[in-house]
Order: structure tokens, then sequence, then C-alpha cells
């Protein structure tokens, strides 16, 4: 079965056939700077991670490009509001993002670009489209003719004659549709030479050029959050296409993470610092619950879910615990995954219908368990790790190790204690003294802790919060 994706300008789920045989080019809009990034930002980014992870398994290899738009509108307002330069803003929140990819266990991008490095190539798409008649220069401004150009509005699906361009801020426009690839320069704005005066990149431009750059005049895959198919990707499209680029031949996009029903969003006040979540949950947890439902599903966010979240993972990960202290060591992923879990991934990244297959393993598993079969145990184990390692959620992979170490102190102070109170609690048994015994689980049950009575004695887990 081939990997099918739904791919928004057909409308319909297509199967995935790339330009070069074994090989896949992805561009993501990633992270527009003025400020930290919320859980809403990161899911895109985990979403691609996994789309990404599962063409490398596939044995593709991927170009995976992630930009950073660091000039716009909002970080030149958000620099007049605190009083400090534009790029100081951008360059914190950038950190930022990349903190919050790397603590959820993204992979690094191939490339990085930011919208400020590729002033030269804009300047050239902008002369290019001038000289094909697609674009005009007025005011110091540069806008591109909505009209030249008969395909726009095509993966929207609008009609142009309805249309409505967000406020800009720029004046000079031949049509109230037309949208500006160029800004002149303001007082106290930063600004770049062009042969039309100096001025600083619109939003749009930065992304067609960036893309030409890096993947070429054609490549696979766009990918972004629903939000940006219009004006956004829009007006990549018409920009790239009218300068002569094929562009992308397949447009994925993500959902979104809401509160209240709303879109999480900086401006409706109701954003998730990533930060501060990850003081809050272990950061596994956190890509439990923003990468295993379905891309194109919204996720409702509440903190009676994320506990669930919690809830589910703890059960896999007391699973892979069990079978590694049976086995004596390390069990190494298998490799390949079951065929029913590689059928849902192939299947428009079916991530929820994976995990299910998921957790039927460790159900396995932990039957193999009870039943002292160690083989079987272990088998399921390498399956669990092969299939976790392609959704990034393999607590033993080197990267989640190093969580598990930071919090090693802290867990080995805790082990000691509830140790001795659970050498009281045996004790309490041996005597036959049952009120005392249970009283002390039920304490121990009420402090978070999961008691579980083994035949190597009893061990704890932390429950569900």
């Amino acid at each position: 079965m081939p990997i099918r994706f739904y791919d928004t300008s057909a409308r319909q789920i297509r199967d995935f056939v790339p330009l070069s045989r074994g090989c896949v080019s992805i561009y993501l809009c990633g992270a527009t700077v003025q400020a930290a990034p919320h859980i809403g930002h990161i899911r895109s980014g985990l979403n691609f991670d996994v789309m990404r992870r599962w063409f490398e398994y596939r044995g593709y290899g991927v170009t995976f490009i992630r930009n950073v738009t660091d000039i716009d509108d909002k970080i030149i307002r958000k620099a007049g509001e605190q009083g400090r330069p534009w790029w100081s803003i951008g360059y914190d929140n950038e950190r930022a993002f990349n903190d919050g990819y790397t603590a959820l266990g993204c992979l690094p991008p191939t490339y990085e670009p930011r919208a400020t490095g590729h002033i030269t190539e804009m300047v050239e798409m902008m002369r290019g489209l001038i000289e094909r008649g697609h674009a005009y220069e007025a005011d110091g401004s540069v806008y591109f003719d909505v009209r030249s150009f008969p395909e726009y509005l095509a993966l929207s699906n609008q009609d142009i004659d309805d249309l409505r361009q967000p406020d800009e801020g720029v004046s000079g426009k031949r049509d109230p549709r037309d949208f500006a690839m160029w800004k002149a320069t303001k007082p106290g704005e930063p600004d770049w030479e062009t042969p039309w005066g100096r001025g600083r990149p619109g939003w749009h431009l930065e992304c067609s050029a960036m893309a030409h750059k890096y993947l070429g005049s054609a490549f696979d895959i766009h990918g972004g959050g629903l939000d940006l198919i219009f004006p956004h990707h829009e007006n990549e499209i018409a920009q790239a296409k009218a300068f002569g680029d094929a562009f992308a031949r397949y447009w994925v996009h993500n959902a979104w993470v809401t509160m209240s029903g709303e879109k999480m969003s900086k401006s409706l006040g109701n954003s998730v610092l990533v930060s501060e979540m990850v003081k809050r949950w272990r950061p596994i947890v956190l890509r439990y619950y923003l990468g295993t439902p379905h891309y194109r599903s919204m996720i409702e966010y509440s903190e009676e879910a994320l506990r669930e979240a919690e809830s589910a993972f703890a059960r896999i990960e007391g699973f892979i615990q069990r079978v590694v202290e049976k086995a004596g060591g390390i069990v190494e992923p298998a490799a390949q995954v079951p065929p029913a879990f590689a059928e849902a991934m192939d299947d428009d990244l079916g991530v929820p219908q994976a995990l299910a297959i998921v957790h039927t393993t460790v159900r396995q598993g932990n039957s193999a368990l009870a039943a002292d079969d160690k083989e079987a145990a272990t088998a399921r184990l390498a399956e669990v790790r092969a299939m976790l390692g392609v959704l990034g959620l393999d607590p033993l992979d080197a990267h989640w190790a190093e969580e598990a170490d930071r919090g090693g102190e802290l867990h080995g102070a805790v082990d000691t204690l509830v140790r001795l109170v659970l050498e009281q609690r045996e004790a309490a048994r041996a005597r036959k003294d049952w009120a005392t015994a249970d009283a002390i689980r039920d304490q121990l049950t009420q402090s978070g802790l999961v008691i579980e009575d083994s035949p190597s004695g009893p061990r704890w887990t932390l429950g569900p919060r």
C-alpha cells in the first residue's frame, strides 16, 4: 500500500508519488517569533515530525525545511511596546521555539532558514514578477496583481469577487485585493535596500523565496496549520507559480489546539506556553497528548485530557519496565513494525489507529508476563519499541533517557522513602495485621503512587494525577 495523504488542494486523499524516487522534500511554515510558543504552535512541528519519521522508516531520504519568520508587523509592534530591538525579540523567541521542539522530541530540520537572511532571493523574485507583469511598484512598496494570476484562490476555493484581503497597513494598491510583497520603509522600522527603495519584506514573499532556494522550483509537500491556507499559502502559490515555479505538489494542513472551542492564540489570551507546560508535565507525556490525535482533528485542551494521556502512556511505560526487568537488560526494537500499524500510518498518517495497535500489543505482552512467557513478552516489547520509535515516543530512546536522568536523583530519594514504608507494610502482612497493611497501601495511593504486588516483592509507580 502506498503512503497516502489528504491533499488540501485536491480536497481528497491522494497516493504519494515523490518527484525523485526514494526522496521526499518537505517545506513547513515554522515560527513567527514575536512571542514564546504555546502548545498549539508546537503541535504543527510534532505532526510533521511524525510524518518525517514515517517517511524515513519507509526508506525515504528526507529533506525537511522549517523556516523562521523573524521580521513582520507583529515583531515590530512588540519591539515598540517593549522598547527592545526587533532582532532581540526575534532571537529570544526563536530559541524558545527550538527549546520547545527539542523538549518534545522533534528531530532538527535539515535547514532552518531565517527570512532576514534571504533578502537577495526575495528581490530576485520580485524583479521576475514585475518583468512578467504579475507585480508592480507603488510608493516604494511592491504588490502582487492577483487578477494577473487566473489560478488565484484555487487552494482556498474562494471567489475573487468576494475576496477581502487582511489589512496590511499599506497604500498604493491598484486593487484592494492585491497583496504586499514588499513594504516601503517607515520611520523607526528595520529596512533593506532594493531597486524600488528601502523597505522590508511582506510575510508571504519570504516563504516563496526560501522554498525556491532550498528545494528548487518544485518539491513534494508543503505543510502548515489550517489557518495558513488563506492568505499565506494562497499568496505563496501565486508568487511562486507566477515566477515560473511548479512549487508544492501536495498541501498538508494540521488542525488546531483549541480552548473553549476557539483556536489557541496569543491574541485571544488563551495561550498555554510550552515553557510552563514542561514544568508541570513530563515532555514525553505532552508529546503523547499532542502527537497522537489525528493531525486533521482538533484537540480541545483540558487538564483532564492531559491526565488521561498521562495514564495511557504510564500503562505503556509500565509494560516496558516490567519486560526490561524480566529480560535482564534492554530489548532492542524490532526491525519491522506490525503490518496493521504500518497500514494505519500509510493511510493519511492514521496515528490513532496505529496507537491502538501499540496498546493491543502491550496487552498481549502483559498477558505473556502473567503467564511467565519471557520469550513472548520480549517479542512484544521489541514490536512496541519499533512502533513508539516511529511516533517519537520510545522512553528507552536516548533523547528521553536524558529526561529520565534529570529526575533520577529525586526518584532515588523517593524510592528509598517508599521502600521503607513498603517494608513496614510487608512486616504488617507477615504478622497478619491486614488493617495496618491496607492502611499503608491506601495512604500511598492517596499520595499518587500505584503499588503492585509481584512475585519478586512490591513495586511502585506514579499513578495518574
